[in-house]
């Protein structure tokens, strides 16, 4: 079931911040995360509703820059980048080797591949360079990070600097809806730090 979310902005802030929700790829701890979504000029008092689909799509794109269609993906799922008589084709394989991951298997002869998860149409997460005979995994936890960043871009990896910088994981676990409230910040040696909590919650 899809979680409706809320994100208010309840805080003092006076820079125009924006604010990053993504979900890290735990299968790779080394692999750096996708700005999923990018909040921009919601202004104090503001709200920005939004869902979060449990619903995941997989799509692969082949070294000649050719994509693959997004196809339906769910934990355990594992797909192969084959090449068919119509050329590389992302296919279903059946069951993966772990019940928790999606598991993309580049069975190309020749060429590196690289894989996505796509949430909302929007991308979650992505490993480059899968060559032959290898497979990117995906594993996500029912947990989302949030923070205030600058200049980032949707849809982009972000740098480690800016991952390390952000350090709020909230469970969406067993939540039908919930407001995110977004307290803190404000100009002057008083300010606090921004600080991101779960309201209202309804469970499912």
């Amino acid at each position: 079931m899809d979680i409706q979310l809320n994100f208010i902005n309840n805080s003092n802030d006076v820079n125009n911040s924006e604010i990053v929700i993504f979900q890290k790829n735990v299968a790779n701890f080394d692999e750096l995360s996708v700005a999923w979504m990018v909040i921009r000029y919601c202004g104090v008092g503001d709200n920005y509703p939004f869902t979060f689909p449990m619903s995941m799509y997989v799509c692969a794109s082949d070294s000649w820059g050719n994509y693959s269609p997004q196809l339906a993906a769910k934990t355990g799922d594992l797909f192969s980048m084959a090449f068919t008589t119509s050329g590389d084709r992302l296919l279903p394989s059946g069951n993966g080797t772990s019940p928790k991951e999606v598991q993309v298997r580049n069975e190309l002869s020749k060429g590196a591949i690289n894989a996505s998860i796509y949430k909302s149409g929007k991308l979650l997460a992505t490993k480059t360079s899968i060559a032959p005979e290898q497979k990117a995994v995906f594993e996500f936890k029912p947990t989302i990070w949030i923070g205030v960043v600058s200049q980032i871009v949707q849809g982009e990896v972000m740098n480690s600097a800016i991952i390390s910088d952000i350090n709020t994981e909230l469970s969406l676990l067993g939540i039908a809806s919930a407001d995110i409230v977004m307290t803190g910040g404000g100009p002057g040696p008083n300010s606090t730090p921004f600080s991101f909590n779960l309201e209202n919650i309804v469970m499912a």
